[in-house]
């Protein structure tokens, strides 16, 4: 009877709660002013434990603690099982001088999406973002909406549990030009730049790269599925201090208010 007893309280016990494992991530183009937003966020993040970064040369870390370094060569073996990242960050960004620091992190090409993607699907990893910059006005509305390119429906294609193509508007780059005919060509640009739709307009890196990271540590809560982040909700997440409860109910397909536009462009 004891035993029975027994047995009848441990069924109406309070079920002991697990500790969720603990996550990783692994970040492709930590360099660059987005990119190094993107690394930073990440590991300030406190939904990842470890962050790692892919390298093409080696890296001191022991001032960045939760950094660890992964080697381009590595990337297309699989993780050992307790280092495996659930979840990975691709950042095509600008060029731009980089210190001692930032000339070892890899700077991958729109051109190698579909290469690295499926290392890392072979390598384990489940959940991919990634990050777009584009010109405004460049891309047509139906594709900011939906995959752009055969690159990115190949990636498509390779059975993430979610795939994110975040596509943010960029601010052109360049030096002022010497000709006077370039010069008045970038004017006239510059002025239908200005017919741009606020929420097309571009967006700071350390905005991104915030709507990113908090992306990233939602993930496992949203439906499976690939999804496209369009420019205007990046501005959006811009101009909100409520970036988790937006992030949360878009990647789970709840509706939330328009943010009015202000005067003032980003």
């Amino acid at each position: 009877m004891n035993l029975l007893r027994d047995a009848l309280r441990a069924g109406h016990a309070p079920p002991v709660p697990r500790r969720p494992a603990a996550r990783r991530v692994l970040v492709i183009g930590g360099a660059g002013v987005l990119g190094s937003a993107v690394l930073e966020q990440l590991l300030a993040c406190r939904a990842f434990a470890q962050v790692a970064v892919l390298v093409t040369q080696p890296l001191n870390t022991s001032a960045l603690p939760g950094l660890v370094p992964v080697a381009r060569s590595a990337l297309a073996l699989p993780a050992s099982a307790h280092a495996v990242e659930d979840t990975a960050v691709i950042v095509f960004d600008r060029e731009r001088h980089a210190n001692g620091r930032e000339d070892a992190f890899a700077r991958p090409e729109p051109a190698e999406l579909p290469e690295l993607a499926r290392a890392l699907r072979q390598r384990g990893v489940r959940r991919l973002i990634v990050v777009v910059p584009h010109a405004p006005g460049s891309l047509p509305d139906a594709l900011k909406q939906g995959l752009a390119n055969l690159d990115e429906q190949a990636v498509a294609a390779l059975g993430f549990e979610q795939l994110l193509f975040m596509r943010s508007a960029q601010a052109p780059a360049g030096p002022r030009s010497g000709q006077a005919l370039q010069r008045l060509a970038d004017w006239v640009l510059s002025q239908l730049r200005v017919m741009i739709s606020q929420r097309d307009q571009p967006v700071r890196a350390s905005k991104v790269a915030q709507f990113a990271a908090q992306l990233a540590a939602l993930l496992p809560t949203a439906p499976r599925g690939t999804r496209v982040v369009p420019p205007e909700l990046v501005w959006e997440a811009a101009q909100t201090r409520q970036l988790a409860d937006l992030a949360s109910d878009w990647l789970n397909g709840r509706t939330h208010a328009e943010l009015p536009v202000p005067t003032l462009r980003m």
